[in-house]
């Protein structure tokens, strides 16, 4: 149990921290750092699709569609695939836009927060709740 107690003890030096900056305001400043981070990292996948000449304007025409009708399936898909033909002709470009999703573990929704990318091994302490989780055990 000695392991345990030394990640809370480590653990407890951050979140008290964050607490006493932040009082009970800790919990909309973590979901607004995760969608800062989360806009930031759509922002420069954005900028690096658009550095594609080609396909520049078809890009720039899908965005404007979705930021008009955010909620229209159909404007979003056209978005999706004037990025999947991008990523398709351009194969430096795939593998940098896949380097940069790599270096960002945050994913996320309308509303979600989803950790992606991670691995955590040993024992674990979860702080606050989780719902409809599965965990699959690997040996």
């Amino acid at each position: 149990m000695g392991d345990i107690a030394s990640l809370v003890s480590q653990v407890m030096q951050y979140i008290t921290v964050a607490i006493e900056a932040y009082g009970t305001a800790v919990w909309a400043k973590t979901q607004e750092t995760v969608a800062d981070e989360t806009v930031s990292l759509g922002r420069r996948l954005l900028q690096r699709l658009a550095r594609r000449e080609e396909s520049r304007p078809q890009l720039e025409a899908a965005v404007a569609d979705v930021v008009e009708a955010p909620e229209d399936e159909d404007f979003i898909a056209a978005l999706r695939a004037q990025i999947k033909k991008a990523l398709a002709a351009d194969a430096s470009l795939a593998d940098d836009i896949a380097a940069m999703l790599k270096t960002s573990p945050i994913v996320a929704g309308s509303g979600s927060q989803i950790i992606s990318g991670s691995h955590i091994g040993g024992d674990v302490i979860q702080i606050g709740t989780a719902g409809d989780v599965t965990i699959h055990r690997r040996n």
